[in-house]
């Protein structure tokens, strides 16, 4: 125990720096934070991510999407495993990550649909405009969205996935496997097409964007692929729906994880999350663990978190 500046004592947090563990004042972890010279970079901040612990049994790991009947919450066999980390704040130096690189790519382009309210005029009218978002950012031949989530957080409810009341997600994950994204080119593509897609580089990719407001509340942060072990850090993890299974990853604590997030992205600015890539031979990044996070620095009365992703299939000739 030590003592804070007004004299009352606070405990000790242990916190990621960089490559560095430090141990300091619970309260003061807001002034350790990470920059190539070492100086204090004011809008980085330490927060904690729940991470994904596997059945102690070694059961096969799963997550039933459908809520129980009598307690109308979605069960799993699995923990949280939370750990402090450290989330670097990339605005102004958005440019160093890329979709190949990190795994994910910042942009701004203010969207044409701004209400986000009906799901048909989503589908109608934000679609056409994120395929071609996608498409010049990629260098992609063919774009295929299979679907979307609108997330409003709403403190006190409990997200059981229902598709009007989805809440930012608390916990580290990677929404598809590379079996699950096959699987999703199967399942959203005629079979005439899907051989000769296959054949060719394909991958999945969300785009997230703040709606209504900036995203000070509950941002996103990610993991740059550089820091990840792809062999040892992902678990898949059985998404069980009441008519068909899917499989995420579950990510497991590693203390090298680099995460980083843009803080109070707007409206008028976007992030590319990959989530998939069938080129695996470490040429490129595969994948990006993220989570939504709660930021212990948000000034009190700020906005709830509104978002949207798509997720798209994303073909190369």
């Amino acid at each position: 125990m030590i003592c804070k500046p007004n004299g009352f004592p606070s405990p000790w947090r242990h916190i990621k720096v960089g490559y560095n563990l430090l141990v300091v004042p619970r309260r003061l972890t807001f002034l350790f934070t990470s920059s190539t010279n070492g100086l204090i970079m004011a809008s980085d901040t330490i927060t904690t991510l729940n991470y994904f612990l596997p059945p102690s049994d070694g059961s096969r790991p799963y997550n039933r999407v459908y809520a129980d009947s009598t307690t109308g919450k979605t069960t799993r066999n699995w923990i949280d495993d939370p750990h402090d980390m450290q989330v670097g704040d990339v605005r102004g130096k958005e440019e160093l990550y890329k979709l190949d690189n990190a795994g994910f790519q910042y942009g701004r382009e203010a969207a044409k649909h701004t209400s986000f309210l009906n799901d048909d005029e989503i589908e109608r009218e934000y679609y056409p405009e994120s395929i071609d978002l996608i498409k010049r950012a990629t260098g992609a031949s063919k774009i295929v969205i299979f679907d979307h989530t609108i997330r409003r957080r709403r403190p006190g409810e409990i997200d059981n996935h229902n598709p009007q009341k989805r809440q930012p997600v608390s916990r580290v994950h990677v929404d598809q496997t590379p079996t699950a994204s096959t699987g999703r080119v199967h399942r959203h593509l005629p079979p005439t097409e899907v051989p000769s897609l296959l054949r060719k580089r394909f991958q999945i990719i969300n785009l997230w964007r703040p709606i209504s407001h900036a995203a000070v509340d509950w941002p996103l942060a990610l993991c740059d692929f550089r820091s990840v072990d792809f062999e040892n850090d992902l678990v898949p993890v059985a998404h069980v729906y009441a008519d068909r299974e899917g499989e995420t990853f579950g990510v497991k604590y590693n203390p090298n994880h680099q995460w980083k997030y843009m803080k109070a992205m707007t409206p008028e600015e976007y992030v590319l999350i990959k989530c998939s890539d069938s080129i695996q031979d470490g040429s490129v990044a595969i994948l990006t663990p993220h989570t939504g996070f709660q930021d212990p620095n948000t000034p009190e009365g700020t906005l709830p978190r509104e978002s949207i992703e798509v997720r798209a299939l994303v073909f190369y000739d």
